[in-house]
């Protein structure tokens, strides 16, 4: 004898206005057995009330109710014992109506997938009994709507985020993304603002209550009582290229400012949320050609590339701008205080024409750091960084200077160690260095590391061919109590111990 059992139907009915319910799910609703639905104590759901009008009286309901909504609970297992707990009660309820051969249809307001308690319904009964999920218009996007802001376009990001992260969490990652809508606030208001603060992007944040509902209500988030926050709302950044295609141009009273953004060496992880936020928040893109085809850009920027030995009139150029009323990101590889814009900004800002042009920069990881990443940990005990390019300062002052780092048993970062046209720097430092250590002193060798044709290797001091190394190498050589080991997987690691032998 079979048996045939109902089917479980997980079923979305939008932010609010039934008329967003899909054709599919009022088909659904008003054909169910069983409707049911998750509700808090008082025994209100706003799920059920968005779909009454399709609810028949012959219909069984089964209303879910919450033990608990907060952390406060007498449950020997505390809040998510009691929560677990409930689930488990509430899953056999409808299994029993499942098993009865009855269709059970549970509605979700918004999405059933996207922060819905049926997702818990789902994982305890799915693998039992045939389970549909429809899915339905989400909070978010009834959000945007209402605001007529768009949410992204083109290669822009957009992160979704519970306001139950902690706040500096929250603000890294919103830091890191071009648009964001964050749920849950409710109680998490503060900190969902103070993350915001915190991430530069306060002055863009919108609020939105009870989306397409009689009882919506949206303002820009600086506006907003703590005290008047429910629940159902959420914080929304909308694309970076709709403030400027609804508000138009940003007013030039408010002033510009140039924003020097480290990308770091090359991979895409090591650009640091800020960085992200900064680039994003820009009007004006300035920089090497090659380091701005590494960021993508809105519809609303502008890039404005030029040749890597002109940093003098780039920062110029980047700070006109800003005095004219734009926001301007300077881009460098690594880290732009190091051997790169930063200083050079910073620089010609000290003529009057731009005193009052507001400059900050914003740090990337380096191009040391990241070859002494991919080696091990050879910059583990006192380093020191030279570069080897005499465009810009004598060579008798780079030579005194590796005599004295070698001396001193620094380990010493490389950078700019050679050139199409430098081809003579390397060999005499190394000529230097030979000097003060020893020929076995370990040496990496890292080239386009974070790239797509990077490659790392480890050699030593006597062993170095400078006729290998251009100038996309980056050199770490090594002080004398500087290893190099070999693993049990055929790898060599090199590391400097962060002891030091008394002299």
């Amino acid at each position: 004898m079979t048996t045939t059992t109902g089917r479980l139907y997980g079923v979305g009915v939008g932010p609010g206005d039934p008329e967003l319910i899909t054709l599919k799910a009022a088909r659904l609703i008003e054909a169910a057995d069983v409707v049911a639905y998750h509700a808090a104590r008082h025994g209100r759901s706003n799920a059920r009330a968005i779909a009454a009008g399709l609810l028949r009286e012959e219909q069984i309901e089964e209303p879910l109710i919450y033990p608990v909504t907060t952390g406060d609970t007498d449950h020997p297992g505390g809040y998510q014992g009691a929560i677990d707990e409930f689930y488990a009660e509430a899953a056999e309820r409808l299994a029993a109506h499942l098993d009865a051969g009855r269709d059970v249809v549970v509605l979700a307001e918004g999405d059933p997938f996207f922060y819905g308690s049926y997702m818990h319904m789902h994982k305890r009964l799915a693998h039992r009994y045939p389970a549909e999920v429809v899915p339905g218009v989400t909070s978010v996007s009834a959000a945007s709507a209402v605001l007529g802001r768009p949410l992204m376009e083109r290669d822009e990001v957009l992160t979704v985020l519970p306001g139950t992260l902690p706040p500096a969490e929250l603000a890294a990652r919103l830091a890191g993304t071009d648009s964001a809508a964050v749920m849950k606030l409710g109680r998490t208001f503060d900190g969902v603002r103070e993350a915001l603060t915190k991430a530069g992007r306060i002055d863009d944040a919108w609020y939105v209550e009870r989306a397409t509902t009689d009882r919506e209500r949206h303002a820009p988030l600086t506006e907003v009582d703590p005290d008047s926050v429910p629940y159902f709302s959420l914080a929304l950044l909308p694309s970076p290229a709709a403030t400027a295609f609804v508000d138009g141009e940003r007013p030039r009273d408010e002033g510009g400012s140039v924003t020097v953004v480290g990308l770091g060496p090359g991979d895409p992880l090591w650009l640091t949320p800020e960085a992200r936020a900064a680039l994003a928040q820009a009007d004006d893109l300035v920089g090497y050609l090659p380091y701005l085809d590494r960021v993508a850009t809105g519809a609303h920027q502008r890039k404005h590339p030029s040749d890597n030995r002109v940093e003098a009139e780039r920062a110029a150029f980047a700070l006109d701008l800003a005095k004219r009323g734009r926001r301007v990101a300077v881009v460098s590889s690594g880290d732009p205080g190091v051997f790169a814009m930063a200083s050079a900004v910073l620089e010609v800002s000290e003529d009057p024409q731009w005193k009052d042009v507001p400059v900050r920069v914003v740090p990337g990881l380096t191009a040391a750091q990241a070859v002494a990443g991919r080696a091990g940990a050879p910059l583990g005990h006192d380093f020191c960084v030279i570069s080897l390019s005499d465009r810009l300062k004598p060579w008798p002052v780079i030579a005194r200077r590796l005599a004295a780092a070698a001396s001193a048993d620094l380990v010493i970062a490389l950078y700019n160690p050679a050139s199409k046209t430098r081809r003579e720097q390397l060999v005499n430092a190394r000529e230097v260095l030979l000097e003060h250590r020893s020929a076995e002193t370990p040496v990496v060798v890292g080239r386009d590391v974070g790239g797509p044709e990077e490659t790392v290797r480890v050699t030593t001091l006597g062993e170095l061919d400078p006729a290998t190394v251009d100038m996309r190498c980056l050199l770490i050589i090594g002080s004398s109590q500087t290893r190099a080991v070999q693993r049990g997987d055929g790898t060599t690691v090199v590391y400097t111990p962060r002891h030091y032998p008394a002299p």
